[in-house]
């Protein structure tokens, strides 16, 4: 009996038509890297787990995929002989090595391995597939896309102000105009745990919080409960974290009530300094910049040091995370790289894409295929002539393909045609070559259902010029 063929649950096959849709997404965003002064970097699929784990905090390390080693480790597991004793000794020996979760951490071992050819700040951009070992969902997969623009070397807030740049033009070249830029500090995040409860405990409440539009108010109170919080140190988080109103109005509440917190105050100066440099920019055009500031915002990475990003889409159906980031101080420094600050941001490929879809975004013009001339031929003559013919025009530039099949039965030899216009309406190929037994060409319009009779040169020239 023949297997069922199947995929892992999480992960998709992408057809021709959805390829090109995610090409152009992916083009649109590595033009506006470039334009800001970025380069690609790549690094490998799988990682040293030393390299992952403890970088993402509990709940990320939970959500790594373990790659087990090949080789003889079943045997050495099963040898009587065997010195493994300890749960710990036993997981180094049947797994070593992990997908990347993310592309921070695998950056930030990139630029320690290479500090030396690196000139400081550095500012790369790197669009490649992660994979988290998470519950399949709508707009959550196993295995997707991000594309990280990150600038290490620089503590200057400038690069804060340049990468929300680049989110509000990538998004607006995308059509998705009506997006929200949510942005806080994780600064604040430790000066509003110092004054519920503690400043150790921000790692609890960032954790906690994150989940706030999955669990709600109700289940963040219960988890901090389970956790030790009393109900007077919850009333005050939320007092706080759901402060409203125009972005100085809130800031200027906030101050009021982290006035003990040394760490929040200088947190709640990024975040002045951020919304007055970008009032020339908002006021430069008749587009203002998104920007919402959202206490509640805590991206549960523990790497995060200082401002933190959330974009999401508040249009169509899918209204979740299509990108997001922040600054990092420290991470270099879990590599032996100390006083070497970062900050970057990631777009959320797949999301993205469902968005898009589903508003309709994508260019009518975007066809499964890249052809812009099919040549088509009735019999064997006129078939060797359209070899030469497809040769001289792809020789030109011209993006062509030879229908390769001849009419067999006498059905299909009584509409020769038939089988190769079916082919191109089918692929939204826009013209047509007819080669006829007289040694004419002819040119077919396939969207204006037009013919013209033209030579060889001719039929080079006019779909030269023709984008």
């Amino acid at each position: 009996m023949a297997q069922k063929p199947s995929i892992p649950k999480g992960t998709r096959d992408f057809g021709p038509a959805e390829v090109q849709k995610r090409k152009y997404i992916l083009s649109t965003i590595e033009t506006v890297f470039k334009k800001y002064g970025f380069m690609p970097i790549e690094t490998p699929t799988m990682e040293n787990l030393s390299t992952l784990e403890g970088k993402y905090g509990d709940e990320g390390d939970k959500l790594l995929f373990r790659v087990l080693n090949s080789g003889e480790t079943w045997e050495q597991i099963r040898n009587p002989k065997s010195e493994i004793r300890t749960q710990g000794e036993f997981n180094k020996v049947i797994t070593e090595k992990g997908l990347r979760y993310d592309l921070t951490v695998p950056f930030a071992r990139y630029v320690v391995m290479n500090r030396n050819e690196i000139t400081f700040p550095f500012k790369r951009y790197q669009m490649q597939p992660v994979w988290r070992a998470d519950r399949p969902q709508r707009g959550r997969y196993r295995e997707f896309w991000q594309c990280d623009a990150d600038v290490v070397g620089s503590d200057s807030l400038l690069n804060e102000l340049d990468l929300i740049q680049i989110y509000d033009e990538a998004f607006r070249k995308l059509g998705i105009g009506n997006y929200e830029l949510r942005m806080n500090n994780r600064k604040v995040l430790a000066g509003i745990a110092e004054v519920v409860k503690s400043i150790d405990v921000i790692n609890s409440i960032a954790v906690a919080i994150d989940k706030l539009d999955k669990i709600g108010e109700e289940g963040v109170r219960k988890e901090l409960t389970e956790q030790g919080f009393k109900e007077e140190e919850l009333n005050r988080l939320f007092e706080i974290i759901t402060i409203t109103g125009e972005n100085e109005a809130i800031l200027n509440q906030l101050q009021s009530k982290l006035q003990t917190s040394t760490e929040g105050l200088q947190g709640i100066a990024e975040l002045k300094f951020i919304l007055q440099s970008l009032q020339p920019i908002n006021q430069s055009t008749h587009q203002p910049i998104n920007l919402k500031l959202d206490f509640s915002l805590a991206r549960g990475l523990s790497y995060y040091t200082g401002c933190i990003f959330e974009v999401v889409s508040t249009e169509g159906s899918l209204k979740s995370s299509i990108g997001g980031g922040g600054r990092y101080d420290n991470l270099t420094g879990i590599f032996g790289l100390t006083n070497v600050s970062g900050v970057g941001i990631s777009f959320g490929l797949d999301r993205i894409y469902d968005v898009m879809d589903e508003l309709k975004l994508f260019p009518q013009a975007l066809n499964a295929t890249s052809t812009k001339v099919l040549v088509c031929a009735f019999d064997e003559h006129t078939q060797l002539t359209g070899i030469n013919i497809t040769k001289q025009l792809r020789d030109a530039g011209i993006a062509s393909e030879l229908y390769p099949d001849l009419p067999k039965s006498n059905k299909e030899k009584e509409k020769p045609m038939l089988k190769p216009m079916n082919y191109a309406d089918a692929l939204n190929i826009p013209y047509t070559v007819i080669l006829k037994s007289d040694g004419n060409y002819v040119l077919k319009n396939m969207t204006e259902k037009t013919e013209t009779v033209l030579s060889l040169n001719d039929i080079i020239h006019h779909l030269s010029t023709k984008h």
